[in-house]
């Protein structure tokens, strides 16, 4: 069982910079893919990034990619997401989910493919 608490939404304009963290419960998160998720007003929840168990693997959605950076710490036991050059459309609830199966995440950038679940950060963006 993995516990995730995600924090470090708000409200920023845009062009401004964001880092959100998640913190993980248990002594296995050193095992488990991380991943970063996003769900709009009224849109189905979309993959964002994802990084792998040792860290070394980072994936992104071509929408962040070039300014999301996804990155952890296993000995805090926490994820994180910095966010730059932020945009109206990267409003959002952000989710951090954490999985083992690598394969299946990488291949679908699926939220079938995670676990476990954070309960969100806000993220909103003026224009």
């Amino acid at each position: 069982q993995v516990q995730l608490v995600e924090s470090g939404g708000g409200l920023v304009q845009a062009g401004d910079s964001l880092r959100l963290s998640c913190a993980a419960s248990g002594r296995t998160f050193s095992t488990y893919a991380m991943g970063w998720f996003r769900q709009a007003p009224g849109k189905e929840r979309e993959f964002v990034a994802v990084i792998s168990e040792g860290g070394q693997n980072t994936y992104y959605a071509d929408s962040v990619k070039g300014r999301f950076a996804v990155s952890r710490d296993n000995a805090k036991n926490t994820v994180y997401l910095q966010m730059n050059s932020l945009q109206p459309e990267d409003t959002a609830a952000y989710y951090c989910a954490a999985t083992r199966r690598w394969t299946l995440l990488t291949g679908t950038k699926s939220t079938g493919a995670m676990d476990y679940w954070g309960k969100g950060t806000l993220v909103t963006v003026s224009s």
